[in-house]
């Protein structure tokens, strides 16, 4: 009768230590898939041009004084002492408030103005334009769709692949280097630097000798 209930105490000890293993696996998973999505949501919050514009209140808590006087209120920066004016690294150039994609490094080119230039948005319908007449002259206002952030002025004098010259504050934009651009959650991007191939019929061409007639 004693040895009967040995074996009895001994498998529900067996069934108890199953149950405790079972219950700590499930709750190391848990924990891994509950981070797993935690890091996922935050890397699409990273950049969520969707998700609603913070109050003006918020923005004078979040902002510098110079970033919220040029995004809001249509600031300009001082050139040459600013953040991105002689930035030559690869990388795109995004709404600071927002986080939506604007400018690519590939589209920036030295102006000589002490401000961030470039001959095109990283995508036309991501800015807008508008007419400005402030200060007794004729221009055209660049805004930032998804913000409505004042980002600086479009002007025709630009280099002669489109002639035009987006002359943007650093103050209404961050910057991500192309080698953060997957975990910042632009990976699609990342094409853009990419040395582009070769057709291989323009390569046989480079690489066939002239043929010297006799």
């Amino acid at each position: 009768m004693r040895a009967t209930r040995l074996a009895y105490k001994h498998k529900h000890s067996y069934k108890t230590l199953w149950f405790g293993l079972a219950g700590t696996f499930l709750v190391i998973v848990g924990s891994i898939l509950f981070g797993y999505a935690q890091a996922q949501k935050q890397e699409a919050e990273k950049m969520n041009p969707t998700k609603p514009v913070p109050s003006d209140a918020e923005l004078q808590q979040k902002l510098t004084k110079d970033q919220y006087k040029v995004t809001r209120q249509c600031g300009t920066e001082t050139p040459f002492h600013n953040a991105y004016w002689d930035n030559h690294k690869p990388g795109i150039y995004v709404d600071l408030i927002t986080g939506e994609p604007l400018f690519s490094s590939l589209d920036k080119f030295d102006s000589g103005t002490g401000w961030p230039s470039f001959t095109k948005p990283i995508k036309s319908e991501n800015v807008t334009e508008k007419r400005d007449t402030s200060y007794g002259m004729e221009r055209t206002e660049v805004r930032a769709k998804s913000s409505d952030s004042h980002l600086g002025h479009l002007f025709d004098d630009g280099p002669a692949l489109t002639g035009q010259r987006f002359c943007v504050n650093s103050a209404a934009l961050r910057f991500v280097p192309v080698e953060e651009l997957k975990e910042e959650g632009y990976g699609e991007y990342l094409s853009l630097f990419q040395p582009q191939q070769q057709p291989q019929s323009q390569q046989k061409t480079g690489d066939e000798q002239p043929q010297t007639k006799k």
